[in-house]
């Protein structure tokens, strides 16, 4: 009878080890990050541990690895590869990859939206004034073709301009360079490339060049802010760590917060993770700029993907803006 209660109470407890194991939720949390104050969030949570931190009051014991890849398309990849957790891509990539896998065992969501902040057309070539004056003689460097809200933001100003059945026009001249170095050709005049659809710091930088210009902002384009970054994550990885996800949003509400109450202090901090040159008096300026605004909150993000539906860009339109968020977005004000 003794050994019996023994093997019952040792199958019980074995029952129950098995049980915590498959509740268990993740104890390294992988993101990955691109370049520019679209990021900032990111690096404060990175700097101050905000994500560590705000799992542990749930409870959790995290370990976060940041990195960097190439570009929003190779964020993508390891994120459809398992190889992160979480990326931050434009709305484009949001929306054709929740196109490609929604319903599926792949499916990936946004989980919030992480600032609303405007892409910036700039150009050294002095005869351009409106997307009107580009010629084939031209090149428009962007992240990534097609993929980007750049991009994107581009075709809709040619259907504002061509007409909807022209809203590739300019598609031709774009090419694809990290903002860094499309940055960087664009000041130096010693490259093909004459403009650049930038987002912030480089903007910034460019117009401060002599000889370059602004030809657009996309809050023109779409008639208001809109969202620039979300944050995305696989539907198995969300469902599988809750209480992590939550520790995420909470993490970046922090981030957020400290961020418009501490501009300077947060500028700073982005110098400090990114060794970025710029005088720390400019990058507050930056940080404190009006048209950006650091928040959760998708904001104008369904004009974008409306668009990218009706050219036929992505197959499958979404009800509502809540559908391509999980959850944990669904009480926000969003749009």
């Amino acid at each position: 009878m003794m050994v019996s209660r023994k093997i019952l109470v040792t199958m019980t407890l074995m029952a129950l080890a098995i049980t915590s194991a498959a509740q268990a939720e993740v104890s390294k949390v992988r993101v990955s990050r691109q370049f520019g104050l679209p990021y900032l969030p990111m690096i404060v949570i990175e700097d101050r541990h905000l994500l560590e931190k705000n799992a542990k009051a749930a409870g959790l014991e995290v370990t976060v690895e940041w990195s960097q890849r190439a570009g929003p398309a190779a964020d993508l990849d390891a994120l459809l590869a398992g190889q992160a957790d979480f990326i931050g891509p434009g709305i484009p990539t949001l929306a054709t990859v929740w196109d490609k896998t929604v319903g599926t065992p792949q499916e990936v969501r946004a989980l919030i939206a992480m600032q609303s902040m405007p892409y910036v057309l700039v150009t050294r070539n002095p005869a351009i004034k409106t997307i009107a004056d580009f010629t084939d003689k031209d090149k428009i460097a962007l992240p990534a073709v097609k993929l980007t809200g750049h991009a994107i933001a581009l075709e809709m100003e040619a259907a504002k301009v061509w007409g909807a059945d022209q809203y590739n026009k300019l598609d031709s001249i774009t090419i694809t360079r990290s903002h860094a170095d499309a940055a960087a050709a664009l000041m130096s005049n010693q490259s093909e490339i004459d403009a650049h659809f930038a987002s912030a710091p480089f903007y910034y930088y460019e117009l401060a060049t002599p000889g370059i210009h602004q030809v657009l902002k996309s809050y023109d384009t779409l008639g208001a802010k809109h969202t620039n970054g979300v944050l995305l994550t696989a539907k198995k990885f969300h469902d599988a760590n809750p209480k992590l996800c939550a520790a995420v949003v909470a993490a970046f509400e922090e981030a957020d917060a400290f961020i418009k109450a501490h501009p300077r202090e947060a500028a700073q901090i982005y110098l400090d993770v990114t060794k970025d040159k710029i005088a720390l008096d400019q990058l507050e300026k930056m940080v404190a700029d009006p048209d950006v605004d650091y928040t959760t909150t998708p904001i104008n993000l369904m004009k974008i993907v409306d668009f990218m539906h009706e050219v036929g860009r992505i197959k499958k339109k979404p009800a509502s803006w809540k559908d391509l968020f999980f959850p944990e977005a669904h009480g926000l004000n969003g749009s």
